[in-house]
C-alpha cells in the first residue's frame, strides 16, 4: 500500500492505495491454480481436461477480482474505488465521511456507503500500533526522544489502514473547504471483464457436470 508524499507530486496525479498482502496472495494463488489446472488440462483425460478449463476460467477471475484487482485511486477532485465486481467513482463534495472500523468505508452525502476493498482493516496491526503508543507513553511521558520511543516515527503508531483513511479524510475535508455543494454523485460501474469470464466458466461446468 502506497502513500505518496502531496507535496512531491502534482496536484493533479492519483495517490493510489493497493493492499501488498492480496497482491501477493493473488499471484500465489494464481500460479498454484494455474498449475493444478495447467496439468488436468494437459494430462487429463475424457472430461477432466474440458472441466479443467471451464474451472480455470471461473477461478482465475474471482481470484483477480479478490486480490489483484481492489484499488483506490484518489487525487483533489475525486476518489476512484476499485472494489472486485464494481468501480465506484465519487467527487470529494459528495462524501460526507471516510472511516475505518472493521472495514475501510466511505459514505455519502445521500447516503450511500461503498467499501475500500483494497484498504483492508487488520485489528491485530491496530493493537501492535496502540502497544507501541502505550510503550512510547510510558517511556517518555513528556514527549521527548528516548532510547525506546522516536517521537518523529508517529507511522509507527497508526496502523496502515487508519493512515490511508486519515490520507482519505484529508482530501475530503480540503475538497469541502474549496466546494459548498457537489455538483455531481457517485457513478458505479460494474466490472464485466470480471463478471463475464467467472459465468461463462460457471456455466460451462454446469453443462460438463450435467451431461456427465
Amino acid at each position: 500500500m502506497t502513500s505518496p508524499t502531496p507535496s512531491a507530486e502534482p496536484a493533479h496525479a492519483d495517490r493510489t492505495y493497493r493492499s501488498g498482502a492480496g497482491i501477493v496472495s493473488g499471484v500465489l494463488l494464481i500460479l498454484l491454480v494455474g498449475w493444478i489446472g495447467g496439468d488436468a488440462v494437459f494430462r487429463g483425460t475424457g472430461r477432466v481436461p474440458w472441466l479443467s478449463l471451464a474451472a480455470l476460467l471461473t477461478v482465475v477471475p474471482l481470484i483477480v477480482a479478490f486480490t489483484l484487482r481492489p484499488a483506490v485511486f484518489a487525487d483533489v477532485e475525486r476518489i476512484r474505488i476499485r472494489n472486485p465486481f464494481r468501480t465506484i467513482v465519487v467527487p470529494w463534495a459528495d462524501v460526507s465521511t471516510v472511516r475505518a472500523t472493521y472495514s475501510s468505508e466511505i459514505f455519502t452525502h445521500g447516503g450511500d456507503k461503498y467499501q475500500l476493498w483494497a484498504v483492508p482493516v487488520s485489528l491485530r496491526e491496530r493493537k501492535r500500533a496502540s502497544r507501541k503508543a502505550v510503550q512510547r507513553a510510558h517511556d517518555d511521558p513528556y514527549g521527548r526522544t528516548s532510547a525506546h520511543a522516536d517521537v518523529r516515527d508517529s507511522q509507527a503508531l497508526t496502523a496502515a489502514a487508519d493512515q490511508t483513511v486519515g490520507d482519505l479524510r484529508e482530501l475530503a475535508e480540503r475538497a469541502a473547504a474549496r466546494t459548498e455543494k457537489a455538483t455531481t454523485t457517485a457513478s458505479v460501474r460494474w466490472a464485466y471483464e470480471v463478471i463475464a469470464p467467472a459465468a461463462v466458466g460457471l456455466v460451462a461446468l454446469v453443462v460438463l457436470f450435467a451431461v456427465s
